[in-house]
């Protein structure tokens, strides 16, 4: 026979054991009874906590699909809550893209896409703002500049808190036209703009080789091959035996982080290209490598200039590589990062801000070039200006020479 003690203590683990089994279970599974459910305490509290926090868009959802006066879309008010959930960081570079949203950015990163050539931003007005036309696009040689508040297009009223919506009215097929109502600082009543959209392929880098056998290299925007193209462009340059190398970054509106830092390890000796730093205070540093051109260098920007083409030319002034010259660039600091969703929709949302190699936050600010040449107000809307009135660019060439010399 088994002792008392003994007994007792077989009961005391199966008792335990039981517990155990029931906790788990009661953490995976709901209990039918009847019309009712049981389930356990931390179950009912979670769901309680989201009718706290979501119910009350649930029944606003459940309202407008029952009263409203024709039927609407379920599955749109739900895009447009995740939109307003994203509006409500109240950051113009953090929003959710629906499934033809997210396409449409990442074709525009691989260089290729229907429109007219503009790069736009949320204003601290409220208003689409263009940060840069895209060089020989349709916006550029229709006169769209730097700092123009696009106010309409095709007659619907746009602003910077859609800026999606207002990229997807501009968006078209090649040879349609497109009507944009402007307001420019310069003028004093919003003026109409007709664009005929063209599919924009997109070339980032060309160069050619000016007086004096200096090497000139324009980008106008950073895309998945353009660090590629520039060590092309910049190969061929130094085949041909140049004495110093300019490089255009105005108007250049951004783009790759990665492509930036390619471009920055070839042009920099070893030293820091840039720093992050997120909320937490965690920073990622990008340095580059020993080797370098061995070339004097200017580096043109303006208020056109912005986000990784500020990156570059930070990197630059901060390492005492080459001269900036031209005006103060847009001023655009921070460090976004794209997230794809499995339905074909995605996000993309401001992760860190970023420094120059000696601790400069930009943003909001922008970078003062070493040598600052404003050009006129009339040539600043002008988008081919003759070479003989690119002051700037005369003075990068005439710096280029000193260095030489």
């Amino acid at each position: 026979m088994i002792s008392k003690k003994r007994a007792f203590i077989y009961a005391a683990i199966i008792v335990i054991l039981t517990s155990i089994f029931n906790f788990t279970l009661g953490n995976i599974f709901a209990i039918p009874l009847g019309q009712k459910v049981i389930i356990n305490r931390s179950t009912y509290d979670y769901y309680e906590s989201m009718e706290k926090e979501f119910g009350k868009l649930f029944m606003l959802k459940d309202f407008l699909e029952t009263n409203y006066y024709r039927e609407v879309d379920g599955d749109k008010l739900i895009e447009y809550s995740i939109k307003g959930l994203f509006q409500g960081v109240e950051d113009p570079y953090t929003s959710y893209m629906t499934e033809s949203e997210f396409e449409e950015l990442m074709t525009r990163t691989q260089g290729s896409y229907g429109g007219i050539g503009v790069i736009i931003t949320p204003g601290d007005d409220g208003l689409v703002t263009v940060v840069s036309p895209i060089e020989n696009t349709p916006g550029e040689r229709a006169g769209i500049v730097t700092n123009d508040k696009i106010l309409s297009v095709d007659g619907k009223a746009v602003t910077g808190d859609d800026l999606d919506y207002a990229a997807d009215l501009m968006k078209g097929e090649p040879g349609s036209e497109v009507i944009l109502s402007i307001w420019r600082e310069s003028r004093r009543e919003p003026f109409e703009v007709k664009i005929i959209r063209e599919e924009i392929r997109l070339e980032t880098v060309r160069s050619e080789v000016l007086e004096n056998n200096i090497g000139y290299i324009r980008i106008s925007m950073f895309d998945e091959q353009t660090a590629k193209d520039f060590e092309t462009h910049l190969n061929d340059l130094e085949r041909q035996n140049i004495k110093g190398l300019i490089i255009d970054l105005r108007n250049n509106p951004g783009g790759l982080l990665d492509e930036c830092l390619k471009i920055a390890d070839m042009l920099l000796g070893e030293q820091v290209i840039v720093y992050t730093e997120d909320r937490h205070g965690n920073r990622e540093i990008e340095r580059s490598d020993a080797k370098q051109i061995d070339l004097p260098l200017a580096i043109l920007v303006n208020n056109g200039s912005a986000s990784a083409s500020e990156i570059l030319a930070g990197s630059v002034k901060d390492g005492n590589r080459g001269k900036i010259v031209g005006s103060t660039t847009f001023g655009k600091g921070l460090v976004q990062q794209v997230k794809p969703l499995n339905d074909g929709t995605g996000f993309k949302f401001t992760v860190s801000e970023y420094f120059t190699p000696n601790g400069y936050n930009i943003h909001g600010i922008g970078i003062e070039p070493d040598i600052v040449i404003d050009l006129p107000e009339e040539l600043e809307e002008q988008t081919n200006m003759e070479r003989h009135e690119d002051i700037q660019l005369q003075k990068a060439i005439e710096v280029i020479l000193d260095e030489i010399e």
